[in-house]
């Protein structure tokens, strides 16, 4: 079984704070790992959320949906930047 058991993590932390963690752990009736590890996952996917969603005002996300649907005129830096994409994209491709 403890080859299915995965990766191993080991951290130094001082007596007052195992025991507050411990403390927590015995009142969720989980081990003192179980309970570092549920609380560090749920921290671990509250930021990878918090990283990939973009919040916008309602006058922002109007905004946003108006210049989807009717984006402005190409102008000419797009233009070159644009050419210069499909260079470097071209280039990779006969590279590869």
């Amino acid at each position: 079984m403890l080859s299915q058991t995965g990766k191993r993590l080991t951290t130094r932390i001082t007596d007052h704070v195992q025991e507050k963690l411990q403390m927590a752990a015995d009142l969720v009736g989980a081990t003192l790992n179980q309970f570092v590890v549920q609380a560090a996952l749920e921290k671990a996917e509250k930021v990878i959320e918090s990283e990939s969603t973009i919040v916008l005002t309602r006058r922002e996300s109007l905004r946003l949906l108006e210049m989807i649907e009717n984006p402005p005129p190409r102008n000419e830096a797009f233009l070159r930047a644009q050419a210069r994409y499909q260079r470097l994209k071209n280039d990779a491709d006969t590279s590869a």
